[in-house]
């Protein structure tokens, strides 16, 4: 069974407006990352004991599957016999369309309009063209270094993993949060594991976008509430399918276009899983670099949790 209950488009807008943001944040295109001051960061290296480092990106995927129908590219552009003999040099080239299920990458604010409106208001047709974003783009974010949340719902729930199709309520998140002793709290990253790559290593790939557990659209005022600076997990956040009519990706919508949270897509979140249950706690600092892309609406990234 879908994401139930079900949510009209009525009450979809009707949560868009309750957690919008606009207007609120100077340079608005940098929406939530805003909240995150120099005590945030302060706080978030208060967290870190062991100095373990778990980075959370996928390997660079260049095999199609049911849940990468665009594979990145790699090949070598150099194998010692281009450039003068000594010292030789070898380089390779990559590139990928990376808005999709099999890289992980940040969503910039560019990224999601509702109703033709980019957060904060602005007319989607007049900010992003064809070469590129000219409000929200990932190059406004910079990097993000704040505190860390793992909501651990198969740990939560004593399961391997998350079932396609799951639906994640916000009684869910407060039990998450109660279950292992973390809070969601202002400025932090929020990252939501599903078990998604330990089902996929044990059971094989499958059409993510078809079939996901996510977030349910009534997780979202919770969060909202919480002022959060960064949204994230093993899939992309939205349950699939849609609980909504009408519009395929409402926790997109409510994060990126509403709120002006970026999102984290696609992350391996199994090592960190378990580093989590060894130290015994699910908070830590959260190291985000995206590329410097002017006018990019996102990009690959590989962030670091450091416990």
């Amino acid at each position: 069974m879908s994401g139930s209950p079900a949510v009209s488009r009525q009450e979809f807008d009707a949560i868009f407006a309750a957690v919008r943001t606009w207007g609120g944040w100077s340079p608005a295109d940098r929406g939530a990352w805003n909240r995150v001051t120099p005590e945030h960061v302060r706080r978030a290296t208060a967290l870190v004991r062991s100095g373990t480092a778990v980075p959370l990106g996928l390997p660079w995927d260049t095999r199609a599957g049911p849940d990468n129908d665009r594979p990145a590219l790699h090949h070598m552009t150099d194998l010692g016999d281009v450039e003068p003999a000594e010292p030789a040099t070898y380089k390779d080239f990559i590139a990928t369309d990376f808005h999709g299920k099999a890289v992980s990458h940040l969503d910039a604010l560019a990224h999601v309009a509702y109703r033709g409106q980019l957060y904060d208001g602005r007319t989607a047709r007049e900010a992003v063209g064809a070469s590129g974003a000219r409000f929200g783009s990932v190059a406004a974010l910079g990097p993000l270094v704040t505190k860390g949340v793992l909501l651990d719902l198969p740990a939560v729930l004593g399961v391997g993993w998350l079932e396609p199709r799951h639906p994640v309520h916000a009684r869910d998140v407060a039990a998450a949060e109660r279950a292992l002793g973390v809070t969601v709290d202002d400025g932090c990253a929020v990252l939501l594991r599903s078990g998604r790559f330990r089902r996929r290593r044990e059971l094989g790939p499958w059409d993510v976008g078809a079939a996901s557990a996510g977030l349910h659209v009534d997780a979202v005022p919770l969060l909202a509430e919480r002022a959060i600076a960064l949204l994230g997990g093993d899939g992309d956040s939205d349950l699939r399918p849609s609980p909504v009519e009408g519009v395929h990706s409402p926790v997109h919508a409510l994060a990126v276009a509403a709120m002006g949270v970026p999102l984290l897509d696609n992350l391996d979140l199994e090592a960190l899983s378990a580093a989590c249950a060894g130290a015994g706690r699910y908070e830590f600092m959260i190291v985000v670099s995206p590329l410097n892309v002017p006018g990019g609406t996102g990009s690959p990234v590989n962030p670091v949790a450091i416990l």
